[in-house]
């Protein structure tokens, strides 16, 4: 057999070109690499569009992540973060008592201020000349009134949150009016996804490169050299990507084992160990990592996309921002439509002006109150309210409803990645042939 093998080896070394079918192996493998590098860089990045347009027809490149990021955040709040819990069950997590509390603390150290600030755009000669106890009894009222009219408005809010904040156009104008956001939810939550796609194409690349040399040992035919280069990196793009997520659900294979992975992952990455049998799972990369990825994915979530921060501005400013003014309206109406205030204010600005005077005091009380809701050290104190609840609800999602936290990314034409490979193993089919075979 050893003698078989070694004149097979003699009569290869005798043909001329033994150093060009020899070097198959690793410029496929190397071409595979850079050519699933480049498609994966290509799915995120350029953030903005790189090129020029000729009319309406663009020449040039944006990635596709932030190129579709409204279409692709619909999809993953349709598919995933809608399963996963409605804004109602985020707000109340978040404790709206105790938001309450902080929010009327800090706003109740400005209310005088308010007060003065409204009154002197409306009529500085008539507040400045107001008798002082006249003014004491109002800023008192005010601050009476001000901790019962916030608690009943942020349960009011909170109780009408699905009415007043649209779930998807919340997220999706969030997505694309800061695309790099976009960009890293999905580098944060699928970095290592990302890794195993474009170390594994160099393996998947040699087993082709293997096969393509002992084609050319049948069919030594020049053109075959640029054809099969473009097939493997066809293939070598689809097989990368579909790995990652498939199979949805673990298939469990045994195996002999005589070494095990170092648990830093760095040199040796093997060691020896007394043989056993060992078992794989065979699973989509990332379907393996739910329980990690959940961990990560919460944490994007909750401090960077549903943020109290985010579900205020939308409902304060967004679509149905008249709706939240007049419930606003009619829970401030309870302070300045008392019998004193409305007495007092009406005698001094007229039945007019005391209507403008409340409709003035109903934009400030938005203003002022974004101030608090806009604290980073409140929202991460939101935050914390809602990890354990989301994380827990991600790890309990299905498979196939945990594949669409990333799957959006690549499916979103994803044929021309897999076209790329293509383009790019075929120019490098033709390099490789005028270089080593002609």
């Amino acid at each position: 057999m050893l003698d078989y093998i070694s004149h097979l080896w003699h009569v290869f070394w005798l043909r001329p070109d033994h150093w060009a079918v020899l070097s198959i192996v690793p410029v496929t493998a190397f071409v595979t690499w850079i050519h699933v590098w480049m498609a994966l860089r290509m799915v995120f990045y350029p953030i903005h569009f790189i090129g020029f347009h000729i009319g309406k027809l663009p020449f040039g490149w944006q990635g596709i992540v932030p190129r579709k990021a409204g279409r692709i955040s619909g999809i993953i709040t349709d598919n995933t973060l809608k399963k996963i819990g409605s804004l109602s069950e985020f707000l109340e997590a978040m404790d709206p008592n105790e938001m309450a509390d902080i929010i009327g603390t800090q706003i109740n150290a400005d209310l005088e201020y308010l007060i003065d600030e409204v009154m002197m755009d409306r009529n500085a000669v008539l507040w400045e000349n107001l008798p002082y106890s006249i003014k004491r009894r109002i800023y008192e009222h005010a601050h009476q009134q001000l901790p019962e009219v916030l608690h009943a408005l942020v349960i009011d809010l909170t109780d009408h949150v699905e009415e007043l904040v649209d779930m998807k156009k919340m997220i999706v104008h969030q997505m694309e009016n800061d695309r790099r956001l976009m960009v890293s939810m999905f580098l944060k939550v699928g970095q290592k996804e990302i890794d195993f796609i474009w170390h594994i194409s160099a393996l998947i690349g040699c087993g082709f490169g293997l096969i393509q040399m002992l084609i050319w040992f049948v069919v030594p035919w020049h053109w075959t050299v640029p054809f099969w280069a473009a097939i493997w990196g066809l293939l070598t793009n689809w097989i990368a990507i579909w790995m990652v997520f498939n199979p949805l659900h673990p298939h469990y294979v045994r195996y002999p084992q005589f070494f095990r992975r170092t648990k830093h992952h760095g040199f040796p990455w093997l060691v020896p160990i007394v043989p056993k049998i060992g078992q794989f799972n065979i699973q989509g990369a990332f379907i393996k990592r739910q329980e990690e990825v959940s961990d990560v994915f919460a944490k994007v979530v909750t401090e960077e996309l549903i943020t109290l921060k985010t579900i205020m501005t939308e409902m304060m400013y967004g679509d149905h921002k008249e709706k939240t003014r007049q419930m606003v309206k009619r829970h401030i109406n309870q302070i300045t439509d008392t019998p004193l205030v409305r007495t007092t204010l009406q005698l001094s600005l007229g039945p007019t002006e005391y209507a403008r005077l409340k409709t003035d005091l109903i934009d400030r009380s938005i203003e002022i109150t974004m101030v608090p809701v806009s604290d980073p050290a409140f929202n991460a104190s939101r935050a914390q309210k809602i990890f354990t609840m989301f994380r827990d609800r991600i790890r309990n999602l299905t498979p196939y409803e945990f594949q669409n936290l990333l799957r959006p990314a690549f499916k979103e034409d994803e044929w021309i990645l897999i076209l790329l490979g293509g383009v790019t193993g075929f120019v490098a089919g033709v390099i490789h042939l005028f270089v080593a075979f002609l």
